[in-house]
């Protein structure tokens, strides 16, 4: 991780390189800190959208990757990277390898969307937080 920015309240934000030890790294930091927030029941999908949305930013922009967690009445996950082009969902064969990550957020989160940002763009997606 380059720049840990980690506040103990309602938010979380890291920067990791463009690297695929990336992937990795931002599954932990978001199961770690969802534990530290007793949102265990959330950890594992929350860590699988980032896994599958850091390892879109790695194949199709260049430069630091940041994840930010914020938690309000829901748990807002946004992923940015320096590309300004807003990611496509498309439709993936049986037989192919990729194209399923934008399908699978779109289906296990509450919502999800983009938006520009001043360098890059930003993917976010929401959980509804047990209550």
């Amino acid at each position: 991780m380059i720049g840990v920015i980690d506040t103990e309240g309602d938010c979380a934000e890291w920067t990791f390189p463009a690297d695929p030890s990336a992937v990795r790294a931002a599954r932990t930091a978001v199961r770690d800190r969802l534990r530290d927030w007793n949102l265990d029941g959330l950890a594992d999908i929350a860590a699988l959208l980032v896994s599958e949305l850091v390892t879109n930013a790695l194949r199709h922009a260049t430069g630091p990757i940041g994840v930010r967690l914020v938690l309000t009445g829901v748990l807002l996950v946004e992923v940015s990277d320096p590309l300004p082009d807003p990611p496509r969902e498309r439709q993936a064969r049986p037989d192919d390898e990729s194209g399923r990550g934008l399908q699978l957020v779109a289906h296990s989160a509450r919502r999800w969307g983009t938006r520009p940002g001043v360098t890059g763009k930003t993917v976010w997606f929401e959980l509804a937080v047990p209550g």
